[in-house]
């Protein structure tokens, strides 16, 4: 017996097959959007579809954008020598709220994964490599994740970068500030010694 009427299990899988949501999430977010006014639910679905037909990949960096180049490529004022190699455009906007990186950005559209198949050749490996040779980049900054995938990245990229003669950078990464010491893993910890820096008192 049925549970839903159709179109309810039908919105439950749609919403199902969003990145992060579970079953349990599909499933309350279905009923809300079916609880709230129509309007609402009509705003949603215009900014949705609006997106889906104004938004477009950056033809230089593959961040979003409205039209050929996102804002930040358009930007005169921004470094054009370095840039900041990350794997998708939510983490330029991470990078960009701590207002410390005035270069430029590349988004690869993803990690380096053997055991799923993913190759430099699928993501925006060969674009990077062009922009090296035509910006006069001085510095790249990998600011790829650090899980196993975004290391295979970063040192492929170092690897390959070789050849260039540029300054190849990675974040630092370790502690966050307020953990503490013996809740560490040995990874984590083993990265903020790597990344230890001089105390100038």
């Amino acid at each position: 017996m049925a549970v839903y009427t159709a179109p309810v299990p039908s919105l439950i899988d749609e919403l199902g097959r969003l990145p992060g949501v579970g079953p349990k999430s599909a499933q309350r977010i279905a009923f809300h959007l079916l609880k709230i006014p129509a309007d609402d639910v009509a705003r949603l679905a215009v900014a949705i579809t609006e997106a889906k037909a104004r938004v477009r990949f950056c033809v230089r960096c593959f961040n979003f954008a409205e039209g050929e180049l996102c804002p930040i490529c358009l930007d005169d004022r921004r470094e054009s020598t370095v840039l900041c190699v990350v794997e998708e455009s939510r983490d330029i906007v991470s990078i960009e709220r701590t207002g410390e990186f005035k270069g430029r950005y590349h988004v690869l559209l993803g990690a380096m994964s053997p055991l799923d198949g993913i190759g430099p050749e699928h993501l925006k490996m060969k674009e990077l490599f062009a922009r090296i040779e035509t910006e006069s980049v001085t510095e790249l900054i990998l600011c790829t994740n650090p899980n196993t995938e975004g290391e295979v990245t970063a040192m492929y990229i170092a690897r390959m970068m070789k050849p260039f003669g540029i300054r190849v950078t990675r974040i630092a990464s370790g502690l966050p500030v307020g953990g503490d010491l013996e809740y560490a893993d040995e990874l984590t910890l083993g990265r903020a010694l790597e990344g230890r820096r001089e105390i100038n008192p």
